[in-house]
């Protein structure tokens, strides 16, 4: 075995290693029951790690046994889980994901054969040839890819670590050839101007996407329940005390949720303060307000495009919005 050779494959398994380390994707557990950990940055959210990873922001939640609306700390390290949507020990993937890979440190005793055992039975081939191995022989600390992460391709920051591994080609795009316009030799006969029919107008409805829960609805009276305000008053009072009033002219869409249609506790979604603010809201039509407490930011999904806040249905039942936007006045201090 050549010099040059052996130096080649310590740089794989180096830049592996590197790999693993700098952006933490060992995996941990086995079996099906797998996870890679997250330390959270500033302004992320449950939403925000949920689309990076290509998890449920619900499911997220629950595997980390937090509540939706709690949020995420600064610094704290949670779990997040892979399944049959974001995770693929085939390569199989969607065309508008990429895949990441991701790794197992391989301890003293542990063989290519105990790797695919513990990680869903992988075929011994594929973890040769991900991790371009001659043999079965595998060294103590040494980053084993076991299988890879899916994620979108422009929606997620990890997709700029999409990885080829050796004997797969990447795809170019292939130039479009158009067909050489051809001119008529005779003039073509004119067509009678017929009158145009007026087009039906039918209303579209965008397709079921797994990628946020959080859609924009219109809000529906089930129940003429008034909490005067809302669970949250009393925190907006706290919140803005010794502070300076702000008002803010906006347009409000509304997201269904089961929560405050029994106890006035109303969630919303807004870009201009921080999660956990709560927020007076006044329905310009109607002059009535309610408090709501920021769960994120609003999500960049085209339903919401050219709103200022979106807030649940059970708030909007109780301004008395009829309709799913509505002009409002968003009040918060600073």
């Amino acid at each position: 075995m050549s010099k040059w050779f052996m130096l080649f494959l310590f740089t794989i398994i180096f830049n592996n290693f590197l790999f693993a380390q700098q952006n933490n994707f060992e995996i941990k557990g086995k079996g099906t029951d797998v996870y890679i950990e997250h330390t959270v940055s500033p302004k992320e959210s449950l939403y925000s790690v949920g689309r990076m990873y290509n998890v449920n922001p619900k499911e997220l939640a629950a595997f980390n046994h937090v509540h939706l609306e709690t949020g995420l700390k600064i610094g704290e390290t949670i779990k997040i889980p892979l399944n049959k949507i974001n995770f693929t020990q085939t390569g199989v993937k969607a065309k508008t994901e990429v895949n990441v890979p991701v790794y197992h440190t391989v301890e003293s005793g542990e063989t290519l054969y105990r790797l695919g055992v513990n990680y869903d039975k992988v075929p011994i081939a594929s973890l040769k040839k991900w991790n371009h191995l001659q043999s079965d022989a595998v060294a103590t600390g040494t980053p084993v890819i076991v299988g890879f992460l899916k994620v979108d391709k422009v929606r997620s920051p990890l997709a700029k670590h999409h990885f080829v591994p050796l004997g797969q080609v990447a795809e170019v795009p292939k130039k479009e050839v158009k067909p050489e316009e051809k001119k008529p030799e005779q003039p073509v006969a004119a067509v009678p101007e017929v009158k145009k029919q007026q087009p039906e107008i039918v209303e579209s409805k965008p397709a079921p996407t797994n990628e946020n829960p959080i859609t924009v609805a219109p809000a529906r009276n089930i129940s003429n329940t008034n909490f005067s305000g809302g669970y949250f008053k009393n925190l907006y009072d706290r919140q803005n005390e010794n502070k300076s009033p702000i008002d803010k002219n906006g347009h409000a869409g509304v997201f269904k949720s089961t929560s405050g249609w029994q106890d006035g506790k109303y969630y919303c979604f807004s870009n201009d303060v921080s999660a956990g603010t709560v927020l007076k809201i006044t329905n310009n039509a109607t002059g009535k307000s309610v408090y709501a407490k920021v769960l994120d930011a609003i999500p960049d999904i085209k339903q919401n495009d050219g709103l200022s806040l979106v807030i649940s249905n059970a708030a909007a039942n109780e301004l008395g919005a009829g309709a799913d936007q509505f002009d409002c006045v968003v009040s918060f201090g600073k």
